[in-house]
């Protein structure tokens, strides 16, 4: 089964026309560099290599923007391989559609002249007719979101033989917790300010876009990144609908040494947000430091006027 990534080919969708007309997705960090052979296998690697380039020249201010620009670069090279489904953003909400055909090449004096081949379908999708599931990562201010192998998508796309999207047993909850779990990271971002960690953290922004909520790592999109207000200590938060367990304590480590990782010289700490907790979360937790757990309640209200 094929993989579905999500490729922004500029702001504003100005590099699509051209891309179009010239049949490739692409993207724009490290310009005057040919990557052609620098693409290993494991993303550390590359990352390692040109995380200092992209601070050294301007073009990302910090190691942790730095590595979300290596990353994405990576991903668009080497991890999309033949075969693998693009949407690109068309600055409205619809997406254009399209099927990578070859290796990386470089176009020097172009823009995005990092770029991969592609056949463009006749196919446009339109985001309102996506589920909530979808929604969510495909309006990520990321240049490059891994949508993985995504049965929705083959059937909107309608190219693909049609699978039936299984849904296992834990997910089905209440409709009180499902619709939680869907609009708690937007409500607390768009709240954050208000919040008692919006008093020490900020939402990592790069060149004014906010590139914190659902950032991606090789083990999946951290919920939200922030860095402390004097730059010295990032804060990993991950969010859970209703009771969490001891499993999600090895999930946000992970998360934390990927950032740890990509910049070492800043503190790094974590936050986990759910309704309840249990005893083995909270043995769990307890042996962890530099982790916290919040509680958030909900509290609605009819009032008769």
């Amino acid at each position: 089964m094929a993989n579905f990534f999500r490729v922004s080919l500029g702001k504003n969708a100005q590099y699509l026309e051209d891309a179009e007309v010239h049949g490739y997705i692409g993207t724009g960090w490290l310009e005057g560099t040919d990557l052609t052979g620098q693409f290993p296998e494991n993303w550390r690697e590359f990352n390692k290599k040109f995380i200092p380039q992209l601070v050294s020249s301007g073009e990302c201010g910090s190691n942790v923007a730095a590595g979300l620009a290596a990353g994405m670069t990576w991903t668009v090279a080497e991890a999309i391989k033949v075969g693998d489904f693009v949407l690109v953003p068309t600055g409205t909400s619809q997406y254009k559609v399209a099927r990578v055909t070859g290796p990386y090449f470089y176009e020097e004096g172009k823009p995005l002249p990092h770029r991969r081949p592609v056949q463009w379908l006749d196919v446009v999708l339109d985001r309102e007719s996506f589920s909530e599931d979808l929604k969510r990562p495909t309006k990520s201010a990321g240049t490059v979101v891994t949508l993985g192998k995504n049965p929705e998508l083959e059937s909107l796309i309608g190219e693909l033989p049609d699978r039936e999207i299984v849904v296992s047993a834990e997910d089905v909850e209440s409709p009180a917790t499902f619709v939680l779990e869907k609009y708690l990271e937007d409500f607390l971002v768009t709240n954050w300010a208000g919040t008692e960690l919006g008093k020490r953290y900020d939402i990592l922004s790069e060149d004014g876009v906010m590139v914190g909520q659902q950032y991606q790592t090789d083990t999946g999109p951290i919920d939200i990144l922030a860095v402390s207000k004097d730059g010295k200590e990032l804060l990993v938060v991950e969010l859970k609908r209703g009771r969490v367990s001891d499993v999600v304590v090895g999930q946000i480590l992970r998360y934390m040494g990927y950032v740890t990782e990509l910049d070492p010289s800043k503190t790094v700490r974590g936050v986990i947000i759910g309704t309840d907790d249990d005893q083995r979360f909270k043995r769990a937790i307890s042996m962890v430091n530099n982790l916290e757990f919040y509680r958030y309640e909900l509290d609605f209200r009819l009032l008769k006027s």
